[in-house]
């Protein structure tokens, strides 16, 4: 499996992480739990992904930690804090825009957005790294074609 190969997976995976800290949210406020709430919830923070992922055409290059990761990070939680305001989401004691929960969103989707990346990411480069060198019918062009596909 290449770098190129992780695009769907990649999505996938962010989605699904965004989609757990909504959930996490949820429950940590003693907050029902329904398809809809957890909708609700989490599109914000969805839609600002989705736009990072085009912007960034992190298909391409799922893994790298910058753009693909880090604009998806920045975009996440710029998008969903701006929706969540916009919607009226959240609100405590008057304050659209809660301070604690914009520091809890940032680290958390950090986390999520850009831990599994820096994990995932040099192991599959390494395996990538190996799997070239066994193979010595590979031209210096695939394999430095290879190389800066995994960037």
């Amino acid at each position: 499996m290449t770098t190129r190969s992780f695009s769907w997976l990649a999505a996938v995976v962010d989605v699904v992480l965004l989609v757990v800290f909504a959930l996490i949210g949820r429950l940590s406020h003693g907050e029902g739990v329904t398809p809809w709430t957890l909708w609700v919830t989490a599109y914000p923070f969805l839609a600002g992904w989705a736009i990072a992922y085009v912007t960034t055409g992190g298909w391409s290059r799922p893994l790298a930690l910058w753009p693909t990761g880090g604009v998806a990070w920045i975009l996440t939680v710029f998008v969903g804090m701006v929706i969540r305001v916009a919607s009226g989401q959240g609100v405590e004691d008057g304050n659209p825009l809660p301070l604690s929960f914009l520091i809890v969103a940032t680290i958390v989707t950090g986390v999520f957005l850009l831990g599994w990346r820096m994990v995932v990411g040099p192991l599959v480069r390494r395996a990538e790294r190996r799997a070239a060198r066994r193979r010595p019918e590979a031209s210096v062009e695939e394999t430095v074609e290879e190389h800066r596909a995994a960037r």
